[in-house]
């Protein structure tokens, strides 16, 4: 063995130790170290991830707490009424800080006016409870559209950084180096697309949550139209 392979075999084996010890030290980087490397938008990024986490939480908590026992509420407020206490069933309703008992407490206030104006008050009621079931959610599937695409952003920025050091490096580029640039980029895609399907999963699930909850609502309000329709004993023994 020459000289000349002597050296090239040292330089191959000093570039190897090399090219391991900056994969030790990348392999050695924190979760956090590593998001770090993923440049300005992951400020954004991060803050769509935590917007998120507020509206999954908060939307979730409102739909688990609107939920209550709707012939339960039904059977009682029948039985108010037929005993002509309306007074005693809307403070009844206003016992409960729920959906259907707003609702149908709009309905009671109205008692004695015709079938329709009680059915309007109704429906005007459920509108204004469906709007508040839904608030926010457009922020959910804003999130799960946006974050993905900033990832994608993030990754062509940074994909265009490293062919413009190639250029400026007229292609002598050290191919761990450029490797090195390319992971780096791709943070914001993962990222990006994290914060998407995690986003996008929850609102499919509490999309489902609250259009089930407005069907309990639907029914209950036209259970409670019905009763108010239903002849009372005392007309059936007159007649």
């Amino acid at each position: 063995m020459n000289i000349i392979s002597l050296l090239l075999l040292q330089a191959g084996a000093a570039e190897a130790d090399t090219l391991a010890e900056m994969l030790h030290e990348e392999s050695s980087m924190s979760f956090f170290e590593v998001l770090s490397q993923g440049g300005i938008l992951m400020i954004p990024l991060f803050v769509l991830s935590i917007l998120a986490i507020y509206v999954i939480a908060e939307r979730w908590k409102t739909v688990e707490n609107s939920k209550m026992d709707v012939n339960s509420m039904l059977n009682n407020i029948e039985s108010l009424l037929k005993s002509g206490s309306q007074k005693r069933a809307i403070q009844y309703c206003e016992e409960f800080d729920k959906p259907l008992a707003r609702i149908l407490k709009s309905g009671i206030r109205r008692l004695g006016r015709p079938i329709r104006d009680i059915e309007q008050a109704i429906h005007n009621a459920g509108k204004k409870e469906i709007y508040s079931l839904e608030k926010r959610m457009n922020w959910l599937a804003t999130i799960a559209g946006v974050a993905p695409l900033i990832g994608f952003t993030g990754t062509v920025t940074g994909m265009i950084r490293a062919f413009m050091d190639i250029q400026s490096l007229q292609g002598n580029v050290n191919p761990s180096v450029l490797a090195g640039g390319i992971w780096e980029a791709l943070i914001t895609t993962a990222t990006g697309l994290i914060v998407g399907i995690i986003a996008y999963g929850f609102y499919n699930f509490l999309i489902g949550k609250i259009n089930r909850m407005v069907f309990e609502l639907e029914n209950a309000s036209a259970d409670f139209v019905d009763l108010l329709q239903a002849p009372s004993p005392k007309k059936k023994v007159e007649v």
